[in-house]
């Protein structure tokens, strides 16, 4: 029994140190370059140590992908699969699909419809980082922005809308601009009708004479390399015929009440760059044969200037009701000429620094006597650089410059304010008349916000919201010319016409009923006169 025990301690020492002295053997299996290659390992190690055996004759890079990971360890029967990563670059054009663009004009009938301008597909070109791997894109990664190489041309189209307008009475002649032609409306707001087709007005300038019989407009010139713009006249009455008169790149214009047929122009000279013209700050006047446009005579009330502050984007002048007196704004000052011709600063304010290529005019607005002058001015706040205050007030000053008003407190950037016509008061002797302007529901944010339309009287009492109502979006800004025309008096005083979410509306002064007279949301610079 002894002898049992010791041969079976014999027997498994003997055991012991033979698998001591056995290797163990891994079998490893190596894919790459779409072959399959079987190695034997006696220890074990990771899959990079292994790679870098002698006998393990196989190329690799850092650019390679290794499956499994380079630090994990092979065991029998490891699999490594060794991808092959390359990167490239390529670069392609594609096509931009253009949009389609649907325009309303109330030329068209309801259900018309038509192709105005042709689409046309852009071309682009793309460039990408392709990453392959094992001779197979795996990945395409955009480089940058994709350059056009040509823009996408929009397909228009132009269709007609169907309006329901409550018919009234209208008082002398309304002149707007509607998808860039001059439209009239006369005796009733039913109608209204074009007087051009061609689509080019330019919004600069678009005055109505003080009779109402003819209107002057700029529009895009035939040589849009040499000039801003075209200044053009047009009867209006039934089947008009436009007259180019002389006088280009124009930036303002107006008619004077005498001599007859005369208008007062200021001009410029065009620029590459933003805004594409450079003001010349001057003043002509003109008496033109309305009959065929040519020009009767010309003379220069005022010379070429810098035009001061942000001169570059212009001077504007407005003539009293009686033609005798010229006032003028600029960046920082509002003003008259004296009877030498020279320029006389009523008001001086802060410059109104914006970092964009348009610069702040306030609009001017002659009381019907010819006495006053009602403006927005640019008011400094203390613990503030002057020139960033976002305060606005209305000022009515008189033309000796021996005192001036402020009757509206924060009205904001676009208040432009409007004197009234007279009105003959039946109780009075003396003829009275209303402060129109728009107020700012934001004060502090005035450039882009919404505006309410009040009236008041003459020195800025009894003030009261007259448009929109309540719980409405207010009136915002129109980037028109060098001052925006958002609304206009009546010759009454009755009335107010005002362009509101790009439609003309008619407002009762009175009774504040409210009437829209346009609806395809292209309505801009309503004028009215006689």
């Amino acid at each position: 029994m002894k002898f049992m025990t010791g041969l079976w301690i014999c027997l498994f020492f003997l055991a012991a140190c033979q698998g001591q002295s056995t290797e163990v053997t891994m079998l490893i299996y190596v894919q790459v370059d779409n072959i399959e290659r079987t190695f034997s390992v006696g220890e074990s190690m990771t899959v990079e140590e292994f790679l870098t055996q002698p006998q393990v004759d196989v190329q690799w890079d850092e650019n390679d992908r290794l499956v499994p990971p380079p630090f994990t360890q092979i065991t029998d029967g490891t699999r490594i699969t060794i991808v092959r990563v390359d990167e490239e670059e390529t670069c392609e054009t594609e096509e931009i699909p253009f949009e389609v663009e649907v325009i309303q004009n109330e030329s068209f009938a309801p259900d018309d419809e038509r192709v105005t301008q042709s689409g046309q597909n852009g071309v682009q070109r793309r460039c990408f980082r392709v990453i392959l791997e094992n001779g197979v894109q795996s990945e395409r990664i955009p480089i940058g922005q994709p350059e056009v190489i040509t823009e996408p041309i929009n397909e228009i189209r132009v269709v007609g809308i169907d309006q329901v307008i409550e018919p009234f009475a209208i008082s002398g002649t309304i002149a707007y601009i509607n998808n860039g032609n001059a439209w009239v409306i006369r005796r009733n707001s039913t109608e209204k009708r074009p007087l051009t087709t061609n689509s080019d007005l330019d919004s600069m300038v678009f005055a109505l004479s003080p009779n109402g019989q003819h209107l002057i407009y700029t529009r895009e010139p035939e040589d849009t390399e040499s000039f801003v713009n075209e200044l053009w006249l047009i009867n209006t009455a039934n089947d008009p015929i436009p007259l180019r008169l002389t006088a280009t790149d124009v930036l303002y214009a107006e008619w004077l009440s005498e001599p007859e047929n005369t208008i007062s122009y200021s001009t410029s000279e065009i620029q590459d760059i933003a805004p594409g013209w450079k003001a010349l700050n001057n003043v002509w006047l003109e008496r033109i044969d309305i009959n065929n446009g040519a020009s009767l005579s010309i003379r220069q009330v005022v010379s070429e200037s810098g035009g001061g502050l942000y001169g570059w984007w212009g001077t504007v002048y407005k003539w009293s009701p009686d033609g005798e007196n010229l006032a003028w704004v600029q960046a920082d000052s509002t003003g008259v000429f004296n009877d030498e011709g020279e320029q006389i600063a009523l008001l001086n304010y802060p410059v109104f620094r914006i970092f964009q290529n348009w610069s702040w005019r306030s609009n001017l607005s002659w009381s019907w006597d010819g006495t006053l002058i009602a403006s927005t001015v640019h008011t400094p706040l203390p613990n503030l650089p002057s020139d960033t205050s976002p305060v606005f007030d209305i000022v009515v000053t008189d033309i000796q410059g021996s005192f001036e008003a402020y009757v509206v407190e924060r009205a904001g950037m676009w208040s432009s304010p409007q004197f009234s016509p007279p009105i003959q008061n039946p109780d009075s002797q003396f003829e009275n008349g209303y402060l129109a302007y728009l107020k700012s529901r934001d004060p502090d944010n005035s450039v882009y916000g919404d505006y309410d339309l009040f009236v008041a009287d003459r020195d800025g009492s009894n003030a009261r919201i007259i448009f929109p109502r309540d719980g409405q979006p207010g009136i915002t800004w129109e980037d028109v010319g060098l001052t925006p025309q958002t609304y206009a008096w009546s010759p009454d005083a009755r009335q107010i016409a005002v362009i509101y979410q790009g439609n003309l509306w008619v407002v009762d002064v009175v009774s504040l009923v409210a009437h829209q007279l346009t609806f395809d949301g292209r309505s801009q610079n309503p004028v009215w006169t006689l």
